[in-house]
C-alpha cells in the first residue's frame, strides 16, 4: 500500500471526487465531514497525509491543523489545506499553524494525484 490519506471537507462533491480519485490510484482513504470528525479519524486512522478544508462546521481547518501539529503523536501527518479562500493572509495563517501546503479550490484531480504520488510513493 502506497499510503494512508484522510480527506476532510464538508462539501459532499469534493469529498466523493477526491476519495474516488485517490482510491483509484491505490491509496487507502478515509474521510470526514467536519473538524470534530476529522480529529477522531486522524487519531484512529493515522494517515500519512491529510487534505483539510478550511471552512467547515464544528471546528475549522485551522483549528484542526493546529491540534494535529501540536500533538506529538500526530505531528508527522502531512497536511495540505484546501480552500476557496486564496488570499495571501489565509495562506500565511494556514502555514503558520503548521500546514505543509496550501491548495486553492477549484483544483485539478490530476494535480492532486500527482502531488500525492510525489509525497507518498518513493521513486514514482
Amino acid at each position: 500500500m502506497a499510503g494512508r490519506i484522510l480527506v476532510v471537507d464538508d462539501e459532499p462533491f469534493i469529498l466523493r471526487s477526491l476519495t474516488f480519485v485517490l482510491r483509484k490510484e491505490g491509496f487507502e482513504v478515509a474521510d470526514a465531514r467536519d473538524g470534530e470528525e476529522a480529529m477522531v479519524k486522524v487519531r484512529e486512522f493515522r494517515p500519512d497525509l491529510m487534505f483539510l478544508d478550511v471552512m467547515m462546521p464544528k471546528k475549522n481547518g485551522y483549528e484542526v491543523c493546529e491540534e494535529v501539529k501540536g500533538d506529538p503523536e500526530l505531528a508527522g501527518t502531512y497536511v495540505i489545506m484546501l480552500t476557496a479562500k486564496g488570499q495571501e493572509s489565509d495562506r500565511s495563517k494556514g502555514l503558520a499553524l503548521g500546514a505543509d501546503e496550501y491548495m486553492t479550490k477549484p483544483f485539478s484531480p490530476s494535480r492532486i494525484t500527482e502531488r500525492v504520488r510525489e509525497l507518498l510513493v518513493p521513486d514514482a
